[in-house]
């Protein structure tokens, strides 16, 4: 979404606003598993703090803040909460990816394209910004609507290519539930179950929920980078010798293979577990655009500007 207040301070300027194969997820003991793997442990723990963003919005920013501000391929992680009249106006984007994942609530989402509609709780928005989107994401209705955005960067030879949606109804996101473990498939595989979303930077998004007592193991591909959104509760993750994280923290997972997390709380625990293979190239970011060189996001930013090289349809459209 927006995700960064557009305050361009750019007076010169102007001044305008093939994923791998993922194994199942099985619950075993932590001695039983890392004698063939390489376990993922926590490297880095970060509280994402509340922010305001947009018009009026509270987001707390897990990735994309001074404590970590990216890891490769991924961009930012905000979790949003925002309410009538507040939210996200017209606003463009270029080089990367947003998913949008409704926790509670709706968003409504228009573009200069004439694209339009609206996502529930559960539901998922893949979008491709590519070469140039304007768009708005307000909330759907009365109440407080909350979600989690996150920023896939592109790579080079994808940046400059048409935007494109892919949007997953509740009903439709694949889920599996074994052992007092369930999972929600936005993106990649668990438990036997694959999403249909395509990932044009591989990636995997997948939302845990643990009963009190239970455990799970997943296994993530040895390279990708790979990181825990702690959404509610309370957990030990990576070792049992581990101390509990809570609520709105983010944990950069080391290299491996395999990952376990124990709730050994009273409460459900529920968590987003994402991973994407790194792109190992140079990243030039001007808040909502994101490129390979600072030549290349000095021609975003005058594109932008007057309406051209996939920026057209933004000279007359506004959101309605």
């Amino acid at each position: 979404m927006r995700a960064f207040t557009y305050r361009f301070s750019i007076s010169s300027l102007f001044n305008r606003r093939s994923f791998s194969s993922i194994s199942s997820i099985y619950t075993m003991s932590e001695s039983s598993h890392q004698s063939s793997e390489t376990p993922r442990l926590v490297l880095k723990k970060v509280l994402a703090k509340s922010q305001h963003e947009g018009d009026g919005a509270v987001v707390r920013r897990g990735i994309g803040r001074t404590e970590l501000k990216s890891l490769d391929p991924f961009l930012l992680l905000d979790h949003f909460s925002v309410s009538p009249p507040s939210g996200f106006p017209d606003h463009p984007h270029r080089g990367f990816e947003t998913v949008t994942y409704m926790l509670q609530g709706s968003i409504t989402h228009q573009d200069f394209a004439g694209h339009k509609g609206t996502i529930g709780t559960g539901d998922v928005q893949w979008m491709t910004a590519g070469r140039g989107i304007i768009h708005s994401e307000m909330p759907g209705g009365e109440g407080t609507h909350k979600g989690l955005q996150l920023w896939i960067n592109l790579s080079s030879k994808d940046k400059m290519i048409e935007p494109n949606y892919q949007e997953l109804l509740k009903e439709d996101i694949p889920a599996a539930e074994q052992d007092g473990v369930e999972v929600r498939v936005i993106a990649g595989e668990a438990m036997g179950v694959q999403s249909p979303v395509y990932t044009r930077t591989p990636t995997m998004f997948l939302d845990f929920s643990l009963s009190p007592g239970a455990e799970m193991h997943q296994n993530i591909p040895e390279s990708w980078n790979a990181f825990v959104y702690v959404i509610e509760g309370e957990g030990v993750f990576g070792s049992l010798s581990s101390s509990p994280v809570g609520a709105h923290h983010v944990l950069v997972l080391s290299l491996g293979d395999g990952f376990t997390v124990w709730n050994r709380s009273s409460k459900p625990l529920r968590f987003a577990l994402i991973a994407g293979q790194p792109l190992n190239e140079p990243v030039a970011q001007y808040g909502p655009f994101v490129m390979n060189t600072q030549s290349e996001i000095e021609k975003t930013i005058e594109d932008y500007q007057y309406c051209k090289n996939g920026f057209e349809m933004g000279k007359y459209w506004r959101s309605q």
